[in-house]
């Protein structure tokens, strides 16, 4: 029995009960028969979530590009690796080999070498998603470099305080980027993010738009001449097990985004494995993850999971409205695509358009479909399965977080009968537990509480870049001995877990967690507000949208309102991003607040969703009246 490959219910079973009663055999098991190491561990695991302190595969030497590329040069060199499709659907999809990749690669890794980067020093990477992004990745773990890589969506501002915070030496980037019919300037957001981030000694830049830019002598190199000049040669770097491959920053429920450490070994073992299962990918399969390689997906589901699996992996630079909403089904026949992965929020939009856009093209390739940022709800579901699954793709609900590196509870297709708006069934390994307020556990089934995992796994979060004591008490503070997710979750009377969401001051948004804190904060810039309060309420095609409440200061009670909006919402955007704007903005004389100043935010929600039947006691607010202002008001 392959503890690697699950095929079958019962199989599933077996290797769940075995991973939970002796995880360390379980994963040294995966680690030693799929993975190349220089040196073998002395000891699986050791842990301690007091601390928390967690150690994988302690002394093993490896480098996790030899196991992506190296490995498969032999047997499949000729593979494509990456199959790029760019924005416009007339420009040729690139097919990268396993060997051009391992060229391109090594004459990347010289290049940062020869700006002086090192083991241990921090790239920041702010690209599009053009093959030079998976490229920089690679580049960087090959010499043993960490990489943070930060989503092109992202300000100047947010790209600045991320630099800052991990102090990287290099900035890789574009001149710019295309998106659908638009064009970005990237270059110029750089350039006003790099003028308060002391760290960075040299930008590299790649040609993809061929804009007229502004280029700094002695700090920004175009990319290109630099790797006509190196060598594609590049010894792999001899790394330790627990050395950081990368950072990746999420957003906090206050303010300042959490820096989040991944190690090496872990994170390979527990990313390949999950692909490998949730995706059940065979040999020549054509594996397409829709997400941008700025969020976790797209590190864990793009690059390192399919490239460990010598699998075939799309790239795709585009939208899916641009030119037209078949544009993914366009894409799905054209490289007959076997397993499809998006999000929710691309569902829920294909879906409000006409049918033709997908019964033109045939689908009848995939195999797997899967969905990923959010609880794919009801109605997304079943189009998702009549339309483009034909009843007979399986969709995988995962449910993971950037924290947790892998797949956590996901169903296995063609092994767990899928249940629509259910994650299922933990992955091997994997040791869910409800937690209830007193912070004790939930026994039996059809109940809900707070969702924890109670036993460590190989590709969790080390710690917080510079930071122990915020991973301490944002992770491991709120149930002793347990890894709190934030998440709330119920498992039905299967034992099936459907996650309900979060529980703290975080709303995902397109399947994208934006924190209320930043956002507040930036909000109460603006020269005319005095103080404002950020919540999500329901929306058809983001699953959520944002709802901001704002008081103003004498100085905007008589100003235009939708011009204030508009000034509000530019403020959002130049601090944190576009995707962080508020859809309604109502302004009040006061918020909702308890005797101690705490702003109820759940009445807040509340109105915002138009859900105001059970409000709860207001008579404890400090001032009550200022509920029934707000309900007359809102919008």
């Amino acid at each position: 029995m392959s503890n690697y490959h699950i095929k079958g219910l019962e199989e599933y079973f077996n290797v769940y009960r075995k991973s939970v009663r002796y995880p360390e055999k379980f994963w040294e098991e995966v680690a030693e028969e799929h993975f190349v190491w220089r040196k073998k561990w002395d000891k699986v695991l050791d842990w301690n979530f007091e601390k928390p302190e967690v150690r994988w595969f302690e002394g093993a030497k490896l480098n996790i590009t030899e196991n992506c590329i190296d490995r498969h040069l032999l047997t499949n060199g000729e593979k494509t690796a990456i199959l790029f499709e760019p924005n416009n659907p007339e420009d040729e999809a690139e097919h990268i080999s396993y060997n051009q990749l391992s060229e391109r690669v090594n004459a990347f890794a010289n290049v940062l070498k020869s700006q002086g980067v090192g083991k241990g020093d921090r790239v920041c990477i702010y690209l599009p998603m053009i093959p030079e992004l998976a490229i920089s990745l690679l580049a960087c773990a090959r010499i043993g470099a960490i990489h943070s890589v930060v989503f092109a969506g992202f300000s100047s501002s947010a790209l600045a305080m991320r630099i800052n915070d991990s102090e990287c030496k290099v900035l890789v980037t574009s001149d710019g980027s295309y998106r659908g019919a638009k064009t970005i300037d990237l270059k110029g957001i750089v350039d006003e993010a790099l003028e308060n981030t002391p760290s960075i000694s040299s930008v590299l830049v790649v040609k993809r738009i061929e804009s007229q830019i502004n280029m700094e002598a002695g700090r920004d190199h175009w990319l290109q001449p630099l790797l006509d000049n190196a060598s594609n040669k590049c010894e792999a770097e001899t790394m330790d097990a627990e050395d950081p491959l990368f950072i990746l920053y999420t957003s906090g429920s206050t303010g300042m985004p959490k820096g989040m450490v991944h190690s090496t070994a872990g994170y390979m073992v527990n990313t390949a494995y999950t692909f490998k299962n949730v995706f059940q990918y065979r040999n020549d399969d054509v594996f397409w993850c829709t997400a941008d390689i700025g969020w976790i997906t797209g590190h864990s589901y793009i690059v390192y999971g399919p490239l460990a699996n010598g699998a075939t992996t799309v790239m795709f630079e585009g939208v899916p409205s641009y030119p037209d909403f078949g544009r993914f089904w366009e894409i799905v026949e054209k490289h007959k695509v076997n397993q499809f992965y998006t999000a929710p929020t691309a569902i829920r939009a294909l879906a409000k358009e006409k049918l033709d856009y997908v019964e033109k093209y045939d689908l009848s390739s995939l195999k797997v479909l899967g969905s990923v940022g959010e609880p794919i709800n009801e109605e997304a579901w079943h189009w998702y399965n009549d339309n483009v699954g034909k009843k007979k793709s399986p969709i995988v609900d995962t449910w993971w977080q950037t924290e947790t590196g892998a797949i956590m509870i996901s169903p296995i297709p063609f092994s767990t009968p899928t249940k629509p708006t259910y994650a299922t069934l933990p992955m091997p390994g994997i040791q869910p537990a409800l937690m209830d307020e007193e912070g004790k556990e939930i026994e039996g089934n059809q109940v809900d509480g707070r969702l924890c995992i109670k036993f460590p796994w190989p590709s969790m979060a080390r710690t917080i870049w510079g930071n122990h004591k915020r991973y301490k008490e944002t992770y491991f503070s709120a149930y002793e001995g347990k890894y709190f997710t934030g998440d709330g979750a119920l498992r039905d009377e299967v034992g099936y877990y459907r996650i309900t969401g979060r529980v703290d001051d975080v709303i995902i948004v397109s399947g994208h967690n934006l924190g209320t804190a930043p956002i507040e904060d930036a909000v109460n810039e603006h020269p005319a507000v005095a103080e404002s309060a950020i919540v999500g309420f329901p929306h058809d095609i983001k699953g959520n949208a944002l709802y901001g409440y704002v008081i103003l200061k004498e100085t905007g009670e008589g100003r235009d309102q939708n011009n204030l909006r508009k000034e509000i919402n530019q403020i959002i955007t130049e601090h944190i991003g576009p995707i962080a704007k508020l859809d309604k903005i109502q302004f009040t004389s006061g918020l909702p607040k308890t005797r101690s100043g705490k702003i109820m935010r759940r009445i807040l929600r509340k109105i915002a969703s138009n859900d105001t039947s059970n409000l709860g006691d207001t008579s404890t607010l400090l001032n009550p009246e200022i509920v029934e202002e707000i309900m007359k008001e809102v919008l």
